[in-house]
């Protein structure tokens, strides 16, 4: 009897500690902004798409190559225009499945307003897959979340 209940309470601190890291570490999942826009009605699997920022300055966001491939190396370029800007990283998720954390960051091309980075996009087994690409930008006084949706495997 006392070894199925060491048993029980063994089983119950293990739950209960995955329970806690789970908890802990949620937020690093879904991004956080102060402001989040409407999603784009860009698609940036056709184009570089560009956002107003409540700020009064401009983003223009593009992922290569086109269409997007999946498994492949995509460049990713954030460009700005009238605002000051300290980080961009960008928040790929499975508009209908999770794929797993991917949020690249982007780095400032030396004396320019421009970002940029590599990343690469998981395969779906469905084949194709809807994404969503969430530009954040932190410019030291808010960090906005500008949504943008493309598909792959199509």
């Amino acid at each position: 009897m006392t070894k199925n209940l060491l048993l029980d309470a063994s089983i119950l601190l293990a739950i209960a500690s995955l329970a806690g890291a789970g908890y802990q570490l949620a937020p690093l999942l879904s991004p956080k902004a102060d402001i989040a826009l409407p999603l784009s009605g860009c698609n940036l699997g056709r184009q570089a798409c560009v956002a107003k920022l409540p700020n009064g300055g401009q983003v223009e966001f593009s992922i290569e190559p086109r269409p997007i491939p999946v498994l492949k190396p995509l460049q990713l370029q954030a460009s700005f225009q009238a605002t000051e800007v300290r980080k961009v990283e960008v928040d790929f998720s499975g508009s209908n499945m999770k794929m797993g954390y991917n949020r690249p960051q982007l780095v400032r091309q030396s004396g320019s307003d421009r970002f940029t980075a590599s990343a690469s996009l998981p395969i779906c087994i469905t084949g194709s897959m809807e994404w969503e690409a969430t530009v954040l930008v932190d410019t030291g006084k808010a960090i906005f979340a500008i949504p943008f949706r493309f598909v792959t495997g199509h």
